[in-house]
């Protein structure tokens, strides 16, 4: 049977462009890939038309020779790089698959692979800055001045990595794909063009300020709003202040992650403020009020009740951190610590043993311990 015309096959017209020729075959294997027509017996043969006819026709010189002489012009040699049928070498085939899946699952697994033409711009890459912040600050919020060293846009060629803001050009060698393949027995390798670095383009005359980067090195200042609420990980991100593109392409993002330190008053749980406060034996025993920070600055006074244990809490509403996103606080809770007095005068050792005797009935805890113990002995 004799062959269709190449151009009828991918659907192009004749004259069209590489770039032309490059999207009509895509739109044809992706509509005939057989794992997309598994209902179709002839879709494998038809994958293997299209991609021996944009296999003759991506190349300058065998599209020339097929312009001039037609299906002629491959005789004896197979339009498929010395193969009739022009799909049935490995290297062909490889290529011909890595177009297709591309096309089929790049968007899926993240975009064009590395290395593919559509490198030429590529994005700056997302900063991370760690923050340090105090506990007050985490209160009422801040905003806090940060330096960041970073990649900018070169002003000098504005971000085209040309002198003089030249456009750059298309590399002789890769065609502007970004990648050359190179056949090692029955595996096509595909690596990244050694003359571009992947990017498909090429500068003849680098810009001096930046040295074809399209960016260069600098400490930037910027200035961060710390929300009120905010936690130890919380993180902000500041859209387009991340490190510039490479040759104009768009800038990545930076990410302020917020480390609340220690207080030497507080201790955080969520919204929630505990705060341990030592009281004398005698408060403990007999009650009395005592004053307490507050994380706003102010004083509260709490009432200690009469015969208070070491541990006991008292809560204070309103008194703790504001919500990150919401409204009101959380409370405060004050554990009180029963101090045992030390380094003790010979009077205040008398007058605490004399104690000490009258106070026998005013220990329940200690009564009901000892109670306990004494039954276990008895029953050993």
């Amino acid at each position: 049977m004799a062959k269709r015309d190449f151009y009828e096959v991918l659907g192009a017209e004749r004259g069209a462009s590489a770039d032309e020729l490059k999207k009509a075959y895509r739109k044809k294997a992706k509509e005939l890939h057989p794992d997309r027509n598994s209902d179709n017996p002839n879709a494998e043969n038809q994958f293997k038309e299209v991609n021996e006819a944009y296999d003759a026709l991506k190349d300058p010189d065998k599209k020339a020779a097929y312009d001039r002489y037609g299906h002629a012009a491959f005789e004896g040699g197979g339009g498929g790089g010395g193969h009739p049928g022009g799909f049935h070498q490995q290297g062909d085939f490889a290529s011909a698959f890595s177009d297709v899946f591309d096309d089929l699952f790049g968007d899926f697994m993240g975009g064009r692979r590395p290395g593919g033409g559509g490198g030429r711009a590529s994005r700056g890459s997302d900063l991370r800055y760690n923050l340090s912040i105090s506990l007050e600050d985490a209160f009422k919020g801040a905003q806090k001045t940060i330096q960041v060293p970073t990649s900018i846009t070169c002003d000098n060629c504005d971000g085209s990595g040309a002198e003089g803001g030249a456009e750059p050009t298309t590399c002789p060698t890769c065609s502007g794909m970004g990648k050359v393949r190179a056949q090692q027995g029955f595996f096509t390798v595909e690596r990244a063009c050694p003359t571009c670095g992947g990017l498909g383009q090429i500068i003849k005359n680098p810009c001096q300020s930046c040295g074809g980067q399209g960016r260069k090195e600098k400490e930037r200042s910027l200035s961060v709003n710390i929300p009120a609420g905010v936690e130890t990980g919380t993180r902000i991100r500041l859209a387009g202040e991340g490190e510039a593109g490479l040759r104009g392409g768009p800038t990545g993002d930076l990410y302020i992650f917020i480390e609340v330190a220690e207080h030497d008053l507080f201790q955080r749980e969520g919204d929630h403020l505990f705060c341990q406060v030592p009281v004398s034996m005698a408060s403990a025993a007999i009650g009395g009020e005592i004053e307490v920070p507050t994380i706003d600055g102010g004083r509260s006074r709490v009432k200690v009740p009469a015969g208070s244990q070491s541990g006991r809490q008292m809560r204070l509403r309103g008194k703790g951190m504001p919500p990150l996103r919401g409204s009101g606080h959380g409370d405060m809770f004050i554990e009180l610590a029963v101090e045992t007095p030390v380094n003790l005068t010979s009077k205040q050792k008398e007058l605490l043993a004399e104690f000490e005797k009258l106070s026998e009935e005013n220990n329940p805890q200690g009564q009901s311990f000892f109670s306990k113990v004494r039954s276990f002995w008895d029953s050993m």
